[in-house]
């Protein structure tokens, strides 16, 4: 009797297993055409800073801005070296959030987490998820274009 219910229940899974399906995703492959003019054109800074204790890095929209992110994701460390690159990219790239990487890392008074995620909001729910019940001693969320 034991073995008819066993047989039965995995003839019954992989029936609903074959008819399972996933989710087709239809490749966009038109090319989207941008006129190149100085208005379409927008400056970004990387920056990358190397510190005692580790290496940080990112992108900004202003010199000032990642002068401001460099000077907040080394605070209270000593600073090894520095360094700021300046690119110029089309606007319609730079808004595209569809093709960025973000990075997320996070220190709490037990231990410390780090990952990627491909949006913000799921870089954000995953700081919270790692410390939840613990006090964040520190979090950095940097964006990166995908390469």
């Amino acid at each position: 009797m034991r073995k008819s219910i066993l047989i039965i229940g995995a003839v019954v899974l992989s029936i609903l297993n074959t008819n399972a399906t996933n989710e087709n995703k239809t490749l966009n492959t038109s090319n989207e055409v941008v006129e190149i003019t100085k208005d379409n054109i927008a400056q970004i800074f990387e920056w990358k800073v190397e510190t005692n204790k580790s290496t940080y890095s990112g992108t900004s929209l202003s010199l000032e801005q990642a002068k401001r992110m460099m000077a907040l994701s080394s605070s209270g460390e000593i600073v090894k070296a520095k360094e700021i690159k300046s690119y110029f990219v089309l606007k319609s790239q730079l808004n595209n959030a569809e093709k960025r990487n973000y990075f997320w890392e996070v220190e709490t008074a037990t231990g410390n987490a780090k990952g990627y995620s491909s949006t913000e909001a799921h870089a954000k729910k995953m700081i919270e998820l790692v410390a939840s019940g613990d006090a964040i001693v520190n979090k950095i969320i940097i964006s990166q274009p995908q390469q």
